[in-house]
């Protein structure tokens, strides 16, 4: 009889198992053999081709071509080296797949020792290991190691319909009969499938990296009845031929059907499938906190940091610099994006550090460069994306760009595309409300004029409420007049994320770049499907890994000479075998694995710090007080000295680094460790998925539910409904009156404040003819804030009486100075366009969503956020009483 075995491999961190039986071993020894033959003919041919040459009879002679030759991603093979070095004797394979005889216990033990007799064989070869026979009886790949993708799971060749054809045909499946009737259906094709914990990807070949197709997971709708359990990811389908056995891949709007060889084959590609895209906690079909698709992060110590930025100026120094240091990709989605942006002021001394001339750059050292754009609706925006588009790919081939959505073939008009994110090597992204465009520069003095340019050059003199340019491509010419009107001030809010969060934040651009790709170019071999990273194998890439000091602590040791045995030895050390790697993924395992790489990573994150940190920041200025939302800010108790609800704790005298420190820090923080969780707004039309996803609604209601003692939010909007408002569907709102009401019964001190502009960022006044959407913005405001029975004031007036504004208060921003020197004074509303909430100094959410029902509800605008709560506190007051504030 012939036995099955059941081998356990390992390769550093990485640890699979595989049931083979005796046949297997038989069919592989015959492919290994049947190699060697193709290459000692081709061996031969190059032989007889050299002699003819020597001699001048021949220049070309024919070569025996085999579709099993490696290709150039396999290792080359060593010229001083012999075929016969190559072969793998029959000898050590006939132990293996004869017949054994005898007692079951012996012979269990004689076929453990020639099974690993023979593997010793040819896992010592790289020739050999680097081959598609060896890489289908192992079940690996380019893709099995390479640790940003997570660990080794399941990988095996499968059956594919719905790919495009692949040039490399392989006619040994078909029958005689095929070229006439085609009765095998030939648009089945075999492909590659690898599975890891977040996608199955299909690859032309084990050998190959670019997949012609992946399922990135995501979650899974509920089953009905049952709020716990949720749809398959995998499940078997019935082929009308018995013989053929298939199996179904459902994630998002996509069903991709894939056939096996077997019916025990395709139970196992089910059973895997869903075990890693199920798997409690880590499954990615599972929705956490407040639905969201990600996971908080931070618990432990995983190497989550954040950083804060105040207005355009820190920002953009910040991004310009992680842009320099950029190694390998770098992701830019915007809802508007403007290549002649100059990310560093005085923009003529900083002409590199412009947004195009700053991708340039990278792409010539080649970085992978993909940019997302927002294709927006002509008629009603003059963002001209399309320009953007060209411009950028005029830089460089490698900078690929993409504009979303198709508004005819989606039928989508009305909503966009609104996240603002720059992702760099997976290690870190910038989220929150700036766009890289024209009017989004600024410092905290928010000054309003420039005359003669200095900061602001052209078209990013921006005011629209005054003009709105027709054209974007003439960018260094003035739209408006210097010398009389003001430029708009723009104040935002920004952050920078490392660790998961980041690698979550990269995989919703994954997500959203693989759907666009499909709808708008399928076929197009220049842009390319992308892979999200994994955050399980390498959690931290700042050096704080126990997995990584164990495994630097190997490689050391191996360095040192530890002599390896045979390769399949159980007394084998675990040396790193340089098995089915990459030149790429050899050199990101080393760097990731070296002690001194990690010193480097951890060093080269601080330095990009300083850069943000760099220039110094000019000293605050008092806003101005203003009329029609607060009229002093005596009224406020946080600035109140009798207010009982904050007290100040007293401090001594700051010295002057100290005080310089908390200027900075009015710009920009320092790195904080977080626990944080990525949030977002999506659905079918803007990401492909199965489910409306309104975990920043969510967060929203349910952080102010469980705020003990203030709510401070920024919003370019503040929209939202009561209970029982059947126009207005977002309920920030209402989490907000049900907070202030309890905190009054409870008698207790609690205070809500809203900055939102003075007026909505549109051309024309209030009474214009042409201002109907200036017009309409206020009245949906007003109907929130003081008018009308939806209106909260108006509710908490009928209980509280002038109580009210003890609870709640709201804000806006203006700033005035000279156009230019000696000349007429002027004022302008500062344009608040953050997105911020923070809740009793501990928790602050972040991201580019506005409180209105586009933003809020899903199904509308795609947004993105995150929720950074404090790891680390500083002694504080709050309510009279001592609080740890976050640090």
């Amino acid at each position: 009889m012939l036995l099955s075995y059941t081998i356990e491999f390992r390769y550093k961190q990485f640890k699979w198992r595989l049931m083979k039986k005796a046949s297997q071993v038989f069919y592989l020894h015959f492919a290994l053999k049947r190699r060697l033959f193709i290459e000692e003919i081709h061996e031969k041919q190059e032989q007889v081709k050299e002699w003819l040459q020597n001699l001048g009879i021949g220049e070309h002679a024919p070569v025996v071509q085999d579709d099993d030759e490696p290709d150039d991603d396999a290792l080359l093979l060593q010229q001083d080296e012999s075929v016969k070095n190559r072969d793998v004797p029959s000898s050590a394979a006939l132990p293996v797949i004869r017949p054994a005889l005898g007692k079951q216990s012996s012979m269990s033990d004689r076929a453990k020792v020639a099974m690993q007799e023979y593997l010793n064989h040819f896992l010592g070869n790289m020739d050999i290991v680097n081959s598609r026979e060896v890489c289908k009886f192992l079940e690996v790949s380019k893709l099995s190691f390479s640790p940003e993708y997570g660990p080794k799971l399941k990988e095996d060749y499968v059956m594919a319909k719905h790919l495009p054809k692949l040039a490399k045909d392989d006619d040994s499946n078909k029958c005689c009969a095929c070229h006439w009737f085609n009765c095998c259906n030939d648009n089945w094709q075999k492909v590659w499938a690898v599975l890891k914990p977040g996608f199955l990807a299909l690859l032309a070949d084990p050998l190959d990296t670019k997949p012609l197709d992946i399922i990135v997971f995501d979650v899974l709708p509920a089953l009905a009845g049952n709020t716990e359990g949720r749809a398959s990811l995998a499940a078997e389908v019935k082929e009308r031929n018995p013989l053929r056995h298939a199996f179904k891949v459902t994630c998002g709007s996509r069903s991709v059907r894939l056939r096996t060889k077997s019916s025990g084959k395709a139970k196992d590609w089910v059973a895997a499938i869903n075990d890693a895209g199920l798997r409690p906690p880590e499954g990615w079909c599972h929705p956490h906190r407040f639905g969201s698709f990600a996971p908080q992060r931070g618990l432990t110590e995983d190497g989550s940091q954040a950083q804060w930025f105040v207005d355009g100026r820190a920002a953009f120094d910040a991004i310009a610099s992680s842009i320099e240091d950029a190694k390998s990709e770098i992701f830019i989605c915007g809802w508007w994006l403007c290549p002649e942006l100059y990310l560093r002021r005085p923009f003529h001394e900083q002409a590199s550090s412009r947004l195009d001339a700053l991708l340039e750059a990278k792409a010539k050292q080649g970085v992978q460069i993909y940019i997302l754009l927002y294709k927006e609706l002509a008629l009603a925006l003059k963002i001209n994306s399309v320009y953007s588009k060209r411009k950028l790919l005029s830089i460089h081939e490698n900078v690929r760009v993409l504009r979303y959505p198709d508004h005819f073939s989606t039928g989508v008009y009305l909503w966009s595309h609104h996240e603002k994110l720059v992702i760099v090597d997976y290690q870190i992204c910038f989220i929150g409300g700036l766009d890289l465009c024209f009017g989004r520069y600024d410092t905290h003095e928010h000054k309003v004029g420039d005359n003669p340019p200095s900061v602001w050059p052209g078209k990013d003199y921006y005011n629209p409420r005054e003009s709105e340019p027709n054209s974007w491509e003439d960018t260094v010419k003035d739209e408006l007049d210097r010398g009389k009107y003001p430029r708009m001030p723009w104040h935002d809010v920004h952050c920078a994320l490392w660790g998961p969060s980041c690698r979550d934040v990269a995989r919703h651009f994954v997500q959203r770049w693989n759907y666009a790709k499909r709808n708008k170019a399928p076929y197009e071999e220049a842009i390319p499907l992308l892979m999200p990273q994994q955050h399980m194998v390498i959690p931290h890439y700042m050096g704080r890994s126990k997995e990584i000091e164990f495994e630097s602590k190997n490689v050391e040791e191996n360095k040192k000479g530890v002599k390896r045995r045979d390769s399949f030895s159980s007394g084998s050390s675990l040396q790193d075998i340089p098995l089915l790697l990459s030149q790429e993924a050899k050199e990101l395992d080393s760097c990731t694995l070296s002690p001194k790489s990690n010193r480097l990573d951890t060093t080269a994150s601080k330095s990009v710090s300083f850069a943000f940190r760099k220039s110094k920041i000019e000293p605050a200025v008092a806003d101005t007080p203003m009329k029609g939302f607060v009229d002093d800010l005596g009224s406020l108790d946080l600035y109140n000295e009798k207010s009982s609800d904050v007290k100040r704790q007293p401090e001594a005298e700051l010295s002057d680094s100290d005080w310089w420190e908390m200027q900075e820090r009015a710009a920009q923080g320092g790195f904080v460790d977080e626990a944080g969780q990525i949030i977002r707004s999506v659905s079918q039309w803007s990401a492909g998925t199965s489910q409306i996803e309104e975990s920043i609604h969510c967060a929203y209601c349910s952080l102010i539910d469980k705020a003990e003692h203030f709510v401070y939010i920024e919003n370019q909007f503040f929209i939202s409904g009561l209970s029982g408002d059947e126009i207005i569907r977002n309920r920030v709102l209402e989490a907000l009156y049900r907070r202030i009401m309890q905190a009054y019964n409870d008698k207790k001190c609690f205070r809500v404040i809203i900055v939102i502009p003075l007026l909505p960022g549109f051309q024309g006044g209030l009474d214009d003819a042409g201002a109907a959407s200036v017009r309409a913005i206020m009245h949906w405001q007003y109907r929130t804030i003081c008018r009308g029975q939806n209106s909260v004031l108006h509710n908490l007036y009928d209980l509280l009486g002038p109580k009210a504004h003890d609870y709640i208060s709201f804000y806006g921003l203006r700033a005035h100075g000279k156009l230019f020197d000696g000349g007429p004074v002027a004022t302008s509303p500062v344009y608040v366009h953050s997105k911020v909430m923070i809740i009793d100094d501990r928790a602050a959410l972040i991201g580019s969503a506005n409180i209105n029902d586009r933003s809020l509800l899903g199904s509308r605008d795609s947004e993105i956020g995150v929720l950074i709560e404090d790891k680390e506190f500083v002694d504080s007051w709050m309510g009279g009483n001592p609080w740890k504030a976050g640090k």
